[in-house]
């Protein structure tokens, strides 16, 4: 598997709850204080806690095509 800076690999439990995920795909990006108003996700809502079958709501991309973009303390 070929990773890069900002991926984590699919492991959830490497993300902390206020991190920002960019898909590699579209450049859509995941706020977990703004939440997915397409997929009905609450503002709050950590990337390591979204339902299984999320997908990128712009271009229905996998969650594992997802990369850290800001992870700021």
């Amino acid at each position: 598997m070929n990773t890069f800076e900002g991926s984590y690999m699919g492991d959830a439990s490497r993300l902390r709850d206020h991190a920002c995920l960019e898909c590699r795909i579209c450049w859509y990006v995941y706020d977990p204080t703004v939440g997915d108003p397409v997929w009905q996700i609450a503002p709050g809502t950590p990337f390591s806690q979204l339902p299984q079958h999320w997908r990128c709501p712009e271009c229905d991309g996998e969650a594992m095509h997802f990369m850290v973009v800001q992870d700021e303390q």
